[in-house]
């Protein structure tokens, strides 16, 4: 496992970010060329593919100033102002040492430790059990944590995961992802503003009608496919379109999965302390869920437990395979699943609301599911009348 502030990984994080910052111009160009063939369709529907293809170039070589300031723009406004997007999202809001003196004074023991430039410290009121760094230069880096974690962890736990953070900092992943976000979110919207577009338009009155002055400027080669050049072409702008979002996605691939790995012995080499980051890591396993926060914000925590469809560009690898490189280069131990004391108060309350989301009463002893083998047992057919009372299985501390 490679160790903590290591160069050729910070070299390389700094190299795909501008070659990302380039491919996300390359991206709007190609956005920019299907819409101006969608226009093209719109205007005259009775062109062929070459007289369509003729007329989407010169659209884009005219719109090429435009996109390139879009673009351009939509980077400043980004790097400016995507923390504050963030915190939107997610509702983290700054502290300081007077507010979290707990919080505080373990980041501070950290960068003092290293020499590191201490980042702004964030607080998200949310019971899942994460936290995620955002920045891309010294003056902009921050911490959140959320208040769920800082319930669950002890001193040493979250240390840990502030070590994990703060190697995140230091290696330029933080500026990376951020990139990445950056590109997800334009071509997004410009793939959505043309879907848009493309689905409102009247085909009716589009195709059928023929223009006189693009009748004139076309040539006869151009009218022979006349009306069916208008599918092809559309058909070509809507691929353009989805390849374009598939693109943005699978940037994503380019963040090497191996940064977790770095984060998590960057904050061993912290802490000195490995059991410590791999107690952290089994306390979040499955619990770090951000409500409303988009996957872009859950790609840069701690833990993005989601899964599904968007598994296929995952870019963190599973807290059992982090926790065994821990084992293996770092010496610690795996105490295995861990369960939270919250997460047996849940199981026990008899206050939790049943699945029509009226509130139950506690059940009174001897009787209810509390007694087991031990307490009274129904008689056949009572189920009926008793309720959710009759067997463990039938209320909500059943069969999940």
């Amino acid at each position: 496992m490679a160790a903590y502030g290591l160069y050729t990984h910070i070299a390389s994080n700094k190299t795909r970010s501008m070659l990302l910052l380039g491919g996300l111009f390359l991206l709007i160009y190609v956005l920019v060329f299907a819409g101006a063939l969608i226009a093209e369709v719109m205007i005259n529907g009775n062109g062929s593919v070459a007289f369509y293809m003729h007329a989407a170039t010169r659209d884009l070589i005219k719109a090429l100033p435009w996109a390139t300031l879009g673009a351009a723009a939509w980077i400043v406004i980004a790097y400016f102002f995507h923390q504050k997007m963030i915190d939107a999202v997610t509702g983290g809001s700054a502290v300081t040492r007077q507010e979290q003196p707990r919080l505080y004074n373990l980041l501070e023991n950290l960068c003092i430790s290293r020499g590191i430039t201490m980042p702004q410290l964030k607080i998200m009121d949310s019971p899942a059990l994460n936290a995620f760094a955002t920045g891309l230069n010294p003056r902009q880096y921050s911490v959140t944590v959320t208040t769920g974690l800082l319930a669950a962890l002890d001193d040493q736990e979250i240390e840990a995961v502030l070590g994990h953070e703060l190697t995140h900092i230091r290696n330029g992943d933080v500026q990376l992802m951020v990139v990445a976000v950056i590109i997800a979110g334009v071509v997004g919207f410009f793939g959505e503003l043309f879907f848009r577009l493309f689905t409102n338009m009247s085909w009716g009155g589009g195709w059928g009608r023929s223009s006189s002055s693009s009748s004139s400027s076309s040539s006869d080669s151009d009218r022979r496919g006349s009306g069916g050049g208008a599918v092809i072409v559309v058909i070509i702008a809507v691929v353009l379109i989805v390849l374009a979002w598939l693109l943005s996605q699978v940037v994503k691939l380019a963040l090497s999965r191996t940064r977790e790995f770095l984060a998590d012995a960057g904050a061993v080499e912290l802490t000195k302390n490995p059991d410590a980051m791999i107690s952290a890591l089994r306390k979040i396993e499955g619990r770090g869920e951000l409500p409303g926060a988009t996957s872009a914000v859950m790609e840069l925590c701690v833990d993005n437990p989601r899964e599904g469809f968007a598994d296929l560009f995952a870019t963190h690898p599973s807290v059992d395979a982090r926790v065994q490189a821990l084992i293996k280069f770092a010496g610690g131990h795996d105490p295995g699943p861990l369960a939270l004391p919250s997460d047996e108060v849940q199981a026990e309350d008899p206050s939790a609301e049943t699945g029509d989301g009226a509130t139950t009463p506690p059940p009174l002893p001897p009787a209810g599911p509390w007694s087991h083998a031990d307490g009274p047992t129904a008689a056949p057919g009572a189920a009926a009348e008793s309720g959710p009372w009759s067997t463990p299985a039938a209320g909500p501390w059943g069969r999940h």
